[in-house]
């Protein structure tokens, strides 16, 4: 099976592995004074903490919506991107990401436990700082989207809930720089949510990430839009499933999730061998999700002899060692 499971690479400098991108830090230059960094999108797909399986293709799919989103936002948020030297990889300018997970919603929807469904079936009708009416159903459009920041988790805490006076007076983020990312998001999510609609496509919920550069200007970092980073739905559907309670339609890539949970204890125990087709499905679930969302036909890039290898070839400018 063809997928770039690890981007491992000796010749690049100040690696850092996540749980699904491999990155290298490259040194400040007269060009870019803060310093470069090189994005690599594995094909790792990971859940419960936890490295799953490697799906074909996903790596790219990634980098590429992403890529298709940049594009289609830069006239309302400035971003990071400098250069895709590879289908799988972006070299971005370094930013100092702003300590605020930038979550916007429009719809009532979520499973986790900093999702707005949950909470709002508990009884809680204020959350984030925003008081939502009585009477929404599972899936319901909210009466206009909605922004619910957590704090950014190190050493294994939990994202926690915040509020627009809690961000400004904890300091995290100063009024005016909290002003600016707020607008940015939402004006992002709108430009997303239009566009999605155009494709038959209902933009439920994002992630955002920001950062600044070494002027303090505010630009937008990692992903946007992605299958990974966003809930999105099918318009087709939509209505029927929401007056009959049941799921909208989607782009599952949960399956996965599901199969592994369904047997055994994926905090603690081994992952057992996640079966072939079902990596061959999900691959064609994200291939499927890039074509609807972008409008463009996908084309796996099949050059060099192994995935890694034609990343490393990409990238052989950019060695140190």
């Amino acid at each position: 099976m063809r997928v770039l499971s690890e981007a491992h690479i000796p010749e690049l400098p100040n690696p850092y592995f996540g749980k699904v991108r491999d990155c290298y830090d490259l040194p400040p230059t007269a060009e870019v004074p803060e310093g470069r960094r090189i994005l690599i999108s594995s094909d790792r797909i990971s859940a419960f903490d936890r490295i799953l399986a490697a799906i074909p293709f996903k790596g790219q799919v990634l980098t590429q919506t992403a890529r298709f989103w940049f594009d289609q936002t830069a006239d309302i948020c400035a971003n990071h991107v400098l250069s895709y030297p590879d289908p799988n990889v972006v070299i971005g300018k370094r930013l100092t990401i702003l300590p605020v997970e930038v979550v916007v919603r429009g719809y009532l929807a979520g499973t986790t436990g900093t999702s707005i469904l949950p909470l709002y079936k508990q009884g809680h009708r204020t959350m984030y700082g925003h008081t939502l009416p009585d009477g929404l159903r599972d899936n319901q459009a909210l009466p206009q989207p909605i922004i619910t920041p957590t704090s950014k988790a190190f050493d294994g805490g939990h994202d926690e809930p915040l509020t627009a006076t809690e961000i400004v007076e904890q300091g995290l983020l100063t009024q005016a720089q909290w002003d600016e990312v707020s607008a940015k998001a939402l004006a992002l999510f709108a430009r997303g949510q239009k566009m999605a609609a155009e494709r038959g496509l209902i933009l439920v919920d994002t992630k955002y990430e920001f950062g600044t550069d070494l002027s303090g200007n505010i630009l937008i970092a990692d992903e946007i839009h992605t299958p990974d980073s966003s809930r999105y739905w099918l318009a087709d559907g939509y209505e029927t499933a929401l007056k009959g309670g049941t799921r909208p339609p989607s782009f599952d890539k949960d399956v996965i999730r599901a199969w592994v949970a369904a047997r055994c204890d994926p905090y603690k125990d081994p992952i057992p061998e996640i079966p072939a087709e079902m990596i061959e499905a999900t691959s064609k679930v994200y291939i499927q999700a890039f074509e609807a969302i972008t409008g463009q036909n996908f084309t796996p890039d099949l050059s060099g002899a192994t995935p890694l290898d034609r990343v490393r070839a990409n990238l052989a400018p950019y060695f140190t060692a």
